[in-house]
């Protein structure tokens, strides 16, 4: 026997042990994400049903109006796929985004300025646009937050000053906080608030900021 071969056979397992000491973590990382993929791909199989659905090709910001560069297709599971799915990207060039969307988000109707941010609401619900007096309150809303809406006439001079409550606890559904592109039908400018109101609080509230100054105060709907 080769006293020599023995020598760098033990110098050769040494060196092996040392490099898997040292990389263990590593190791276990990788043994760990075979083990995932082999058992998922178990639980699937290979019989499931899949279907196309437009995702985002990179992280959009809210106000983002889609291009083709922002959209792709990509197959999924159908189980995991949740609502209405979009199947073709020019179904959504030139929509303004509401929400933001991670990559390889899939981009739902709710994520759309437009009908789909009314989904799940009562029926009669409507979208009705606000044009607050003070436009830095937009900067403090987010889609979600609940507002009362009150309107102020007067100047305490000429006409008695006088607040009226319009709408109590209405959710915003979209505000237009300098972002590119605004509100389908609205001008350019800035200041633009989306709330979503019942057929009642609708009535009251539509042309209210020409009859007096629309302030929107912030609550927790109780």
């Amino acid at each position: 026997m080769n006293p020599t071969g023995l020598l760098r056979g033990g110098s050769f397992r040494y060196r092996l042990r040392r490099l898997v000491y040292r990389r263990k973590r590593l190791l276990a990382c990788l043994f760990l994400s075979v083990a995932a993929g082999v058992a998922v791909e178990a639980m699937v199989g290979d019989d499931y049903t899949t279907t196309t659905v437009v995702t985002a090709t990179r992280d959009l910001a809210v106000g983002t109006v889609l291009t083709e560069a922002d959209v792709g297709l990509v197959r999924l599971p159908e189980t995991a796929v949740a609502g209405r799915a979009f199947g073709r990207p020019d179904q959504l060039v030139g929509q303004q985004l509401a929400t933001p969307l991670l990559q390889g988000a899939p981009i739902p109707a709710t994520a759309l300025v437009g009908d789909g941010l009314l989904t799940g609401t009562a029926p009669g619900t409507v979208a009705v646009p606000l044009r607050p007096a003070d436009p830095g309150i937009v900067q403090l809303l987010v889609p979600g937050q609940l507002v009362d809406v009150v309107l102020s006439t007067g100047d305490g001079y000429d006409a008695p000053a006088e607040s009226t409550l319009l709408a109590r606890s209405v959710a915003v559904l979209w505000t237009d906080s300098g972002a590119p592109g605004t509100w389908p039908g609205a001008d350019g400018d800035t200041g633009l608030v989306v709330v979503a109101a019942g057929e009642d609080d609708a009535a009251a509230l539509a042309g209210s900021s020409s009859s007096g100054d629309v302030h929107l105060v912030l609550t927790t709907g109780s």
